[in-house]
């Protein structure tokens, strides 16, 4: 007999349910062409019950961002260079998983949909950059460091602009939204490959 859900536990998964429907739509219609009775509808809920969770549109897209990517931040800041010889491996152990889930999963929805809808939105943008892009920034710049000071770099001054080592997964989100059907690429090779062009040979 399946034990009784709590009233915690269902308020969760209503939320749950609500931010994954606001996904779908914001990703079908647009950010400015969804409206809270559509999330509402999609979730199987009352339009009331969206706004006691969210006080509005912007406020369910956040959520939406710190659902999917505040984990993959998290990830990347628990990286630890205690004891640790090569930073490559510290790459391809722990970030370059983390990058190709964002390609393969939901996650990439979300940052297609900041890239479409960012400009014209411009808070939605600003919140990104202080919840995801900035810690994310300092997190690999930490590590970069730790390569210049291992050596492992070809060039130290990448340390000077950490985004450089992420750059492939933003051009797979792009790719795998646009053009994976038609000339599929295998993001993983692209990534190591990306990281034989950073790192010395044999870091």
């Amino acid at each position: 007999m399946r034990a009784k859900r709590t009233r915690a536990q269902q308020t969760d998964e209503r939320r749950l349910a609500i931010v994954a429907a606001a996904l779908d739509a914001f990703v079908e219609s647009g950010f400015e062409a969804t409206k809270i009775s559509d999330v509402a509808a999609r979730a199987g809920v009352a339009k009331g019950t969206v706004y006691l969770h969210f006080a509005d549109k912007e406020a369910l897209f956040e959520a939406i961002v710190r659902d999917a990517l505040s984990p993959v931040v998290q990830g990347i800041g628990a990286i630890s260079t205690d004891g640790v010889a090569s930073v490559r491996s510290l790459f391809e152990a722990f970030a370059l998983p983390l990058m190709l889930d964002i390609v393969e999963s939901r996650r990439g929805d979300v940052l297609r949909l900041l890239i479409s809808e960012g400009r014209r939105f411009p808070r939605l943008a600003e919140f990104y950059h202080a919840e995801i892009l900035t810690p994310a920034k300092a997190h690999i710049q930490r590590l970069l460091c730790k390569a210049v000071e291992n050596g492992e770099l070809r060039n130290p001054g990448l340390a000077e602009y950490p985004l450089l080592v992420a750059a492939p997964m933003l051009m797979s989100v792009i790719w795998a939204g646009l053009f994976q059907r038609l000339d599929p690429i295998d993001f993983e090779a692209l990534f190591r490959t990306h990281l034989d062009t950073l790192f010395m040979p044999g870091a």
